[in-house]
């Protein structure tokens, strides 16, 4: 199927670096990816090349150079996908036995299962790291078909309980627990993981070749909901930014002060819904979240703490904000740009539902997924600096929300949703 939206513009030739998507929100972990969007000046050129199923949760995909890896749930396993992408065809899988639901999983069954956390790629090794829905924390081989190099259950080591109710009741009890939903991070010989543990540390740092644990944290919240933890330098001091269940937390990554906490921002949000991963971009970082926050806050980091630098009651509720260019870019309840620096609103588009995802492109492009696959192609501030300009608008169609992650990498797009309908686009003339 070959995708064609068409408007009267001078149509432009159509180059396609290529760049790996190994980590969550892409190589930068940031959405914002060196590859153009298809756009040719007249048409999103996307041909629709292959569709895979791949079990269910909202999981996004990784890929390096021409393989495609993807975590999914079905028949009482969760499995690790290695996918040609060139065709979608399974080269390897491993899998093991997981439930459908983390043990201490409570509220918003109907809509959250399966597992949750994106894959983390090490280009040093070419292992892959995942972190199960019930806590299973595991390091595979790409090199050797997935072979299983190192695993342990984090609800097992630390005793980990249900994450107490917060607030929010609607009509019936507020009390959520997803299980285990955040990405783990590399950060040089470590793998850096969310375990919310609260007698011990919430972060814990394991050697990531033996998975022998290295250190933790001095923050002891429960553990957030959000997509992964986000390097930062903060005054030539290396950093992770998380937001855990009750606060935003910086945590020292140098040698010697592993796991200290250099700043914390109070943020809890009702159900315990502290889902969009913080934004960073230099010494300040955006994090925001719906229902009782309902708002988006900047905050500027130093060794001597934060400060906050504006905020504004626009917030997102799932999809993290991208920063490019002095701009920020989200998809929640419609489609904003806003001035980085201080926080005003330059347009808004309509509305493309709760959930979502988004990306800026090489050639200055927005892709936004949301809803049950509605794809999105929008002029970045480069092009339209005054008003929301929609290029293309395609309905892909799921049965369920399209929550993963979209993903643009080697000049292919993939969209996934929640039942694991993974479906991948090649850029470019046919």
């Amino acid at each position: 199927m070959l995708l064609r939206i068409a408007v009267p513009v001078l149509v432009l030739s159509l180059a396609i670096p290529a760049a790996d998507w190994p980590h969550w929100r892409g190589a930068d972990r940031n959405d914002v990816v060196d590859e153009p969007s298809g756009w040719n000046g007249s048409e999103w050129l996307l041909t629709e090349d292959w569709k895979a199923i791949v079990g269910e949760g909202a999981s996004s995909p990784l890929v390096v150079g021409e393989r495609v890896f993807v975590m999914g749930w079905r028949d009482g396993r969760e499995h690790l996908s290695c996918l040609n992408a060139s065709d979608g065809e399974e080269v390897w899988r491993a899998d093991y036995a997981a439930p459908q639901y983390a043990r201490e999983s409570t509220g918003d069954k109907g809509i959250y299962s399966a597992v949750s956390s994106t894959p983390e790629y090490d280009e040093e090794t070419g292992w892959i790291y995942t972190l199960g829905i019930d806590g299973d924390l595991r390091c595979w081989d790409a090199n050797r078909n997935g072979a299983e190099v190192w695993s342990l259950n984090l609800y097992d080591r630390y005793g980990v309980g249900q994450r107490p109710d917060v607030g929010g009741k609607r009509g019936g009890a507020s009390r959520r627990d997803y299980g285990y939903t955040t990405s783990p991070l590399v950060y040089e010989g470590t793998i850096v993981v969310e375990a919310g543990d609260t007698k011990s540390g919430t972060v814990k740092g394991f050697n990531k070749r033996t998975g022998e644990e290295l250190w933790t944290s001095d923050c002891r919240d429960e553990a957030g909901h959000t997509g992964g933890p986000v390097p930062l330098d903060v005054d030539g001091i290396p950093c992770a930014v998380l937001l855990t269940m009750r606060n935003l937390v910086i945590v020292r990554l140098d040698a010697g002060h592993e796991g200290e906490t250099l700043a914390d921002y109070p943020w809890t949000t009702d159900f315990a819904n502290n889902i969009p991963t913080p934004a960073v971009s230099g010494n300040r970082i955006l994090v925001t979240t719906s229902y009782n926050q309902a708002a988006m806050v900047c905050l500027e980091v130093s060794r001597t703490g934060l400060r906050e630098v504006w905020k504004r009651e626009n917030p997102s509720g799932v999809c993290s904000p991208v920063i490019h260019d002095g701009h920020v870019y989200w998809a929640w309840r419609g489609i904003h740009c806003v001035d980085f620096a201080t926080g005003e609103e330059l347009w808004m588009g309509p509305k493309v539902g709760t959930p979502g995802s988004c990306m800026v492109t090489s050639d200055d492009k927005l892709i936004v997924l949301g809803d049950r696959g509605d794809l999105y192609l929008i002029e970045t501030v480069a092009d339209s600096p005054n008003a929301y300009r929609e290029l293309a608008h395609i309905r892909l169609g799921f049965s369920s929300e399209a929550w993963p992650h979209v993903v643009l990498a080697n000049g292919r797009l993939y969209c996934k949703d929640r039942r694991g309908d993974l479906r991948c686009f090649k850029i470019g003339p046919r």
